[in-house]
């Protein structure tokens, strides 16, 4: 789909990602475009899963105030699917990547405390596949698109 977006739709996308509430008739005045074209743009872009929903971005104030870290997992073969599962159900995690290297997976969690994390933590570690996990505490965010 990428091969198919011309320069206005990155645009689009982008501002999109920086403020997902901007009104189409900004975004068109942005873009140099009518605000039905911009429209018409979004709706081809939704149609065609480039754009699956909008989400929303924390304060720093609250932000700062949540608990993160990265989760390296490396599990046993084959169990990718029923841990992935698993994890899914565990509302302080936020994402799981498949990586390359030592670890398998990469999930971040965001808890509202160190004793949040630490049961996460625990939790993880009881889901049967998983071999070993090491965690990482996030101090700062230096910067985040």
């Amino acid at each position: 789909m990428s091969n198919i977006l011309d320069d206005k739709d990155k645009a689009l996308i982008a501002m999109l990602s920086a403020n997902s509430r901007e009104s189409t008739a900004e975004l068109a005045r942005k873009l140099g475009l009518s605000r039905s074209t911009v429209k018409g743009r979004i709706e081809r872009l939704e149609k065609h899963g480039v754009i699956t929903g909008y989400t929303i971005r924390y304060s720093e104030a609250f932000a700062t105030s949540q608990i993160r870290a990265q989760v390296m997992i490396s599990y046993a073969p084959k169990q990718s699917s029923q841990i992935v599962r698993n994890l899914r159900l565990l509302p302080t995690i936020k994402a799981v990547y498949a990586v390359n290297g030592i670890y398998d997976m990469i999930a971040l969690v965001s808890a509202d405390s160190t004793g949040d994390l630490d049961q996460t933590l625990d939790q993880i570690g009881e889901i049967e596949g998983i071999e070993k996990t090491v965690s990482s505490i996030v101090l700062s965010t230096k910067f985040e698109r």
